[in-house]
This record gives C-alpha cells, sequence and structure tokens, in this order.
C-alpha cells in the first residue's frame, strides 16, 4: 500500500548515523543522499524510507510509529543493540510479543527525534 515514507529530522548527520547503524542489520541500506536528505530500501533499489532536514520537528504522538520488516529474529535484536548504541532509547524491549499474535517478534526504539520505530517479524503459522 505504501511506496515511502519520510521523517523530519533536525540534526541529519545523528539521525543518519543513527538510521545507518540500526537498519543495517534489517538488510537497508542508504540508497541515495545530498545535504539535506537520506533515503534508505534495498541495495539498488529506491527509497523506501527517509530522512529530511527540517529546522522544526513535530513528532506525532503515541499512535502513531513505523515498523520496519525484518528478516530474523537475530536481526531484530542486532537492530536494537544498534539504535541503542547510537542514540536510540528503548520502547518496548526486543522478543516476542504475544499481545500481537504467537508468532510476533519485535524491537521497540524511540529514535533521536523522539519518532517510535520498530523492527518486526511476523511468522504465520
Amino acid at each position: 500500500m505504501l511506496h515511502h515514507l519520510s521523517f523530519a529530522v533536525t540534526d541529519l548527520a545523528r539521525s543518519a548515523a543513527f538510521y545507518d547503524a540500526a537498519l543495517t542489520p534489517l538488510g537497508y541500506v542508504r540508497v541515495w543522499d545530498d545535504d539535506e536528505a537520506v533515503g534508505y530500501g534495498h541495495a539498488g533499489g529506491g527509497d523506501k524510507f527517509a530522512i529530511k532536514l527540517r529546522s522544526e520537528v513535530i513528532v506525532p504522538g503515541e499512535g502513531f510509529h513505523i515498523a520496519f520488516s525484518a528478516p530474523t529474529h537475530d536481526a531484530i535484536d542486532a537492530f536494537h543493540a544498534a539504535a541503542l548504541a547510537h542514540g536510540g532509547e528503548d520502547n518496548g524491549g526486543t522478543g516476542f510479543h504475544p499481545e500481537y499474535g504467537d508468532t510476533y517478534y519485535a524491537a521497540f526504539i524511540i529514535d533521536p527525534d523522539g519518532y517510535r520505530i520498530e523492527a518486526a517479524l511476523h511468522k504465520n503459522t
């Protein structure tokens, strides 16, 4: 349904370092960048997620978050660790979340600008 999504950020270098580290374990890389924005997606493809430098950022409240698809549980754990090491804040840990289904494995983070992000894998049984 969605083609792409972007977040406004106040410090492009800080946010790019955060997303470079956090998204790499999930298989996403920078697919383009310039002085005002960075786009992420699969190598050789277009961006599916971008960060854009803005002087003011208004972060949506608790009802909004973005969940990135993850290939494995280990990738989710690595996403969580990398995000914490690069300025993210834990927002619910990493592991199984049966409140979303018996096979729902995810990690929840708040990024340096305050956006709620997640890496998730839900295998249907």
